[in-house]
């Protein structure tokens, strides 16, 4: 199981929140108001691109931009999510030292806190390996690739270990 810039229930929000209250920028309130008003796939994608600064470090900023640029956007996913999952999320599956997982975060990721994964015994196994990735936000293997490959190569050990 690999865990990608992921929480283990929706506490990460509030703290988010929090943040991107203390870090604003330029331009975002206009793009969530045109989404607000008239919410569909360009202007969700308007506003994840106007929001990517939250998402990326400054170093990564223009790569990250790049690949949002070039995804597709699906407004009833982000409607549906909002309805029916985002502020409820609670991870029903845990590892309980059975499952080789990988927990994958940048250091910089502001977005989704990292530190939830601390407080859940079941994600502190010998079988869990937490690796966060240096110089890198919200998408890490946009902005430190070589490090997520090496964090993927430690699952592959930790699976070629595997005596099931």
């Amino acid at each position: 199981m690999v865990l990608v810039s992921s929480a283990p229930h929706a506490g990460w929000r509030p703290s988010f929140a929090r943040w991107a209250e203390a870090h604003p920028i330029r331009g975002l309130d206009t793009a969530a108001g045109d989404y607000a008003r008239n919410p569909n796939d360009e202007t969700l994608r308007t506003l994840t691109l106007a929001a990517a600064p939250w998402n990326f470090t400054p170093e990564g900023l223009a790569a990250g931009r790049a690949a949002l640029e070039d995804l597709a956007y699906c407004h009833d996913a982000v409607a549906w999510a909002d309805a029916h999952f985002d502020d409820t999320y609670q991870a029903r599956w845990k590892p309980y030292n059975r499952l080789p997982t990988l927990i994958v975060s940048g250091a910089e990721d502001h977005v989704v806190d990292q530190r939830l994964w601390q407080d859940d015994d079941a994600f502190d196994q010998p079988r869990v390996l937490q690796r966060t990735i240096d110089g890198a936000g919200h998408f890490p293997w946009i902005e430190n690739p070589q490090a997520v490959r090496k964090a993927f190569a430690d699952l592959t050990d930790l699976l070629d270990g595997d005596t099931r």
